[in-house]
């Protein structure tokens, strides 16, 4: 099999532009500090935000993975794209304005302002997993589908696209992150958008064989497994650092959530494509076609099925088209997660654990190794690990089992202290592992309702292992906050300073409402005087 040119170039004319952009886009970040690099500045405006947001979510395992599940698995377990939809409009219309109103720089902030630096860091590394875990798996399906399509050396297809996506984002930060965006989203959704019909009218595909399949089955014993699956989906995705660093950098609460929603219904509507490609993959007759691999399509092959649609039964030109499509979805959500990462270990751990005294030039370094770093991690893994989409569904599922609950206690429930959250902690993270991992080979320690050696657990553990966290929390948090509040034990035995921390947050209130009620009566003493000026004034004219 020869390399493929056409698609080659397309490639190189696509990091080319990213590149440029990125370069570009860069320029606006030369005189901000630290913080300001974080978040642009809070500079981001509806549209742009709307486009940053948007192309983060349609990542290369958002397209790939909508197009494989309904191939293979019928439109009732092709549930992701309708419960991120779900989700990201929770977060936008809840989570999004508490933040942004908050003048958080990350979404630990809050975390380590209630819970304290270094007890709030525990929370820090499923997310930190969850990015470089994330990063490496869609880099190794892009290097996998470049060498299927292209006939390129994988290894080769992963440090190239790893180099463009670290660099733009190490010289830009998220302003680059977000400009790039723009182009990489409008170049997804025209290659979609444009492929689909001619993958439709190709000679070998034949919907009348899929009439009856597509749809799919959902056992009756797979029915905990399945509402486990959703609940993860709509509620692990309300604590992913990658949406709330755009959501920060919003000018206004209101942009932030007005573009968040808009962001979730175009998610959705552009997971339509992928999904009647993916109907297409099903009922092409695979035989008839160039493609010369085995029939029926391999395990280890079905999920590129939307980039082997888009090469062997559309026209070269849209082939071409369709491989920066791969490239454009994998590259928004690359640079994204290092970028999330640096963020992440500059601000909250460096800046706030390890050095409160470094200077603002320090933290722009560290955040910039942190961005290689990840970036190098990312690369390594997705290059020697082959069970790292394993890896990632369980930090996915470790987002939804304890940092779900830990973020939404923090941000509404007042009395909750670091005893509850490292119970929570604690609790949620023993019952995640204990209930195993087959993809992972962990064995099961616990054996719950409905649990068999062929299936494995069909409980919906997850949920439970979320539920128990968010019981830990509560119920520990007003046991400890009432022994030390009633004297039943000393305040020498909190170790936390859970409630110095308290006394020193109502302070601090209570100094700005003070501050605010100031500032009120000033401007209503400087109304009263401009007003008598008036009157003075006007009295002396009619004399």
């Amino acid at each position: 099999m020869a390399v493929n040119i056409p698609g080659l170039i397309s490639v190189i004319v696509f990091y080319i532009l990213i590149l440029v952009i990125g370069i570009i886009a860069a320029r606006k970040s030369r005189n901000s500090n630290a913080e300001d690099s974080f978040v642009a500045n809070r500079s981001i405006g509806l549209w742009l935000s709307f486009f940053t947001i948007t192309a983060t979510n349609i990542g290369g395992g958002y397209i790939n993975g909508t197009a494989e599940a309904i191939a293979y698995s019928g439109l009732i377990w092709t549930n992701a794209p309708i419960l991120y939809c779900i989700s990201i409009i929770i977060a936008a219309v809840f989570y999004a304005p508490t933040m942004r109103r908050g003048g958080y720089i990350t979404m630990f902030d809050p975390i380590q302002n209630k819970l304290g630096a270094r007890a709030g860091s525990l929370l820090f590394f499923p997310q930190l997993m969850g990015d470089i875990f994330w990063t490496a798996a869609i880099l190794s399906a892009l290097g996998s589908t470049m060498s299927l399509i292209l006939d390129l050396d994988p290894v080769l297809s992963i440090i190239v696209s790893s180099c463009v996506a670290v660099f733009y984002t190490f010289i830009g930060g998220l302003y680059s992150v977000a400009y790039t965006d723009v182009i990489q989203l409008i170049c997804l959704s025209v290659g979609l958008i444009v492929s689909c019909p001619f993958a439709f009218f190709h000679p070998s595909v034949d919907l009348a064989s899929v009439q009856d399949t597509w749809v799919g089955e959902l056992p009756t014993n797979m029915i905990g497994l399945y509402a486990d699956l959703c609940c993860q989906l709509i509620f692990g995705g309300l604590s992913w650092q990658v949406f709330y660093q755009r959501v920060l950098a919003c000018k206004t609460p209101s942009v932030a959530r007005t573009s968040s929603i808009v962001a979730a219904f175009c998610s959705f509507l552009l997971a339509i494509p992928p999904a009647a490609i993916g109907i297409v993959g099903a009922a092409a007759d695979w035989n008839a076609t160039s493609y010369e691999g085995e029939v029926p399509i391999p395990q280890e092959y079905r999920s590129f099925i939307l980039p082997m649609v888009l090469n062997y039964l559309c026209p070269l030109p849209v082939a071409v088209l369709g491989l920066g499509v791969v490239a454009a979805a994998v590259m928004s959500s690359a640079d994204s997660s290092v970028l999330s990462s640096g963020t992440i270990f500059a601000k909250n751990i460096y800046k706030d654990v390890i050095r409160p005294q470094a200077s603002d030039r320090e933290v722009m370094w560290i955040l910039r190794v942190g961005i290689l770093v990840t970036g190098a991690l990312s690369c390594v893994l997705a290059i020697m690990v082959k069970s790292v989409y394993g890896l990632f569904y369980m930090c996915s599922d470790l987002m939804y089992v304890i940092l779900f609950p830990q973020l939404t206690c923090v941000l509404w429930i007042g009395f909750t202290n670091t005893y509850g959250s490292l119970t929570g902690y604690i609790l949620s993270l023993f019952l995640r592992v204990a209930a195993g991992d087959a993809l992972l080979g962990i064995p099961a320690l616990i054996h719950f309702p409905l649990y068999t050696e062929a299936d494995g657990q069909l409980f919906p553990f997850k949920t439970l292992a979320m539920i128990v966290n968010f019981a830990g929390i509560i119920s520990v948090s007003a046991f400890t906050r009432l022994i030390f509040r009633r004297g039943w034990l000393s305040t020498r035995w909190d170790v936390f300073n859970v409630i110095k921390r308290e006394e020193d947050a109502k302070r601090a209130e209570e100094r700005g409402e003070s501050l605010m009620m100031k500032e009120r009566d000033d401007g209503n003493r400087d109304l009263d005087y401009a007003q008598n000026e008036k009157m003075k004034l006007r009295d002396n004219d009619m004399h």
